[in-house]
This record gives structure tokens, sequence and C-alpha cells, in this order.
């Protein structure tokens, strides 16, 4: 019996370290934090925070894709930030995902992220 499964897709960044894009195990899928990095160039992309914020989102997108899911099927979320003075221009990017019941969420303000990216978003859903 398989314990877990890797979900991989190649509309989302690769991993940049010893990690997988996401994790599936039974009904639950565990999706790595998504920088707002362009899945083509490997690389951060320009631009306001809620341009940033949008492409974070669009790579966990790609990865529910994968794994046959949506963003309804995210029970929860959590958002890395450098600067917490993005907070309300973060949220009016990420209400757009969740016209319905949004998911749980934590915000956490954090001193570095990796490539000094401003922001990061990981997941949890279930099916």
């Amino acid at each position: 019996m398989e314990i877990k499964k890797q979900i991989t897709s190649k509309e989302a960044p690769a991993a940049i370290g010893p990690y997988s894009q996401a994790i599936k195990t039974g009904n639950m899928l565990f999706i790595s934090g998504q920088l707002p990095m362009d899945a083509a160039t490997g690389q951060l992309i320009e631009g306001s925070i809620a341009d940033k914020t949008k492409k974070a989102l669009e790579n966990v997108g790609a990865i529910l894709k994968e794994a046959g899911m949506d963003f309804e099927n995210l029970v929860k979320v959590t958002i890395f930030v450098t600067d917490m003075g993005n907070f309300a221009e973060i949220n009016e990017e990420y209400k757009k995902y969740f016209p319905g019941i949004p998911p749980a969420r934590a915000v956490v303000g954090v001193a570095s992220l990796p490539r000094n990216a401003e922001l990061e978003i990981e997941g949890v859903a279930a099916c």
C-alpha cells in the first residue's frame, strides 16, 4: 500500500531543494510553499505584492490541478510575508481565489524567505 504519492506539476516552479512540490496521502494533499516564481524561467517575478500574491497562488493552483483538485479543495493556507504592511494588499488579491467558503488561514511575518522573496504560500487540500 502506497502511503504517499509525489505530485509534480510542470506548470509550477520546480523544487529548489530536497522537497516535493506536494505530497498526497489518503484524501489529503500537502502543498509545499510556493514563491512568486515563473515556472519557465525559475525566476521571481517583478511587480506589486498583489502581482506576487497572484503568481504564488497560480503556482498553488497548478499543483492542485495536477492532483485533480482546485481551490475549493483547500482547507488550510499559510502565507509567509516579509512585510506585514502588505497584509491588506495581499488580502485583496487572495480573496479573489475564494468566492465561496475560504480555507482556514494563517499569515506569518518572517525575517526572510528563499531567494529574498516577499511572500510564500503553502496549503493543505482535501478531496
